[in-house]
């Protein structure tokens, strides 16, 4: 195994990382806002780890969401 190897993670451990659910991660997918999935078979898709990791990363960074409704 070489060091540049990727951890793949199915939907059930991806929606234990990530508290919002599948149609939100899809459209969120869909808007280049979240990692794509990989397609492993016709029934089985995964993400890669790293990247979900840095997507993680990148909303603690950006600080809290705006809220719907509340003025700026």
């Amino acid at each position: 195994m070489h060091s540049s190897s990727k951890k793949l993670i199915d939907k059930k451990t991806l929606l234990a990382m990530i508290p919002l659910c599948e149609r939100t991660i899809y459209n969120f997918e869909m808007k280049g806002k979240f990692p794509r999935r990989i397609a492993v078979s016709s029934r089985k898709v995964v993400w890669d780890l790293a990247e979900v990791e840095e997507w993680i990363d990148s909303c603690r960074e950006s600080g809290p969401a705006p809220r719907p409704g509340m003025a700026v």
